[in-house]
């Protein structure tokens, strides 16, 4: 007499059980590829403004002096520069150029960050300015203070710094222009695509889906 397995010994396998599926890896992409470019936007915006307002003031006898971020150091806003030109590129680079690219972005970030922390007790720049108003040779402000800026800029060239990590970590994966883009090749794939039926909104849906409209 042959004997079968139950039914509930089977339902209740562990192994049996359905697993959920994962998020697919080219929403997952995107979603990093976004809070990059929000990072990138934002730390430059915060480099650029804090760059272009006072970050020390003083007195010059009974002159008031002031001077900006810009004028005590162009690398912060500079850097900051260099990381949206970065940003902008990983779209047309792939493999190891997006890696390149997020190397090159993490050390602006760093080194935007640096020199802001390094003009937030500067005061070369006020001197500077104290004796131009003065007509001095060797003049200095008095009274010196700083603004809180410096550390706006600071906060940006982190905020650049991590877009630039999310970049060299997952920048591989990003979609990347197509060939349409790219230099003529004597293909023409878009135009086979349009003969076979296919509408530009088709093509904007298999991009959603992580797919390159553009390929074969």
């Amino acid at each position: 007499m042959s004997a079968e397995a139950p039914t509930d010994a089977v339902s209740a396998d562990p192994a049996a059980a359905p697993v959920p599926a994962p998020v697919p890896a080219a929403r997952a992409g995107r979603r990093a590829l976004g809070v990059m470019l929000l990072l990138t936007a934002l730390g430059a915006v915060l480099v650029l403004t804090a760059a272009g307002r006072v970050w020390a003031e003083g007195t010059a006898g009974t002159l008031e002096v002031s001077v900006t971020g810009g004028k005590i150091s162009e690398l912060p806003a500079g850097l900051a520069l260099v990381a949206l030109a970065a940003a902008v590129a990983v779209f047309a680079v792939r493999g190891v150029g997006r890696l390149a690219v997020g190397v090159l972005t993490v050390l602006a970030g760093l080194g935007a960050a640096a020199s802001a922390a390094a003009g937030a007790g500067d005061t070369a720049a006020l001197d500077a300015e104290a004796a131009r108003k003065l007509a001095l040779t060797g003049s200095a402000a008095t009274g010196v203070g700083h603004t809180a800026w410096p550390w706006v800029a600071l906060l940006g060239g982190l905020l650049l710094a991590l877009a630039g990590l999310l970049t060299a970590r997952y920048g591989r994966g990003w979609p990347a222009m197509g060939s349409r883009y790219e230099a003529p090749t004597g293909r023409a794939p878009a135009k086979r695509r349009a003969a076979a039926g296919e509408s530009p909104a088709d093509l904007w849906k298999a991009l959603d889906r992580g797919e390159d409209p553009t390929a074969g």
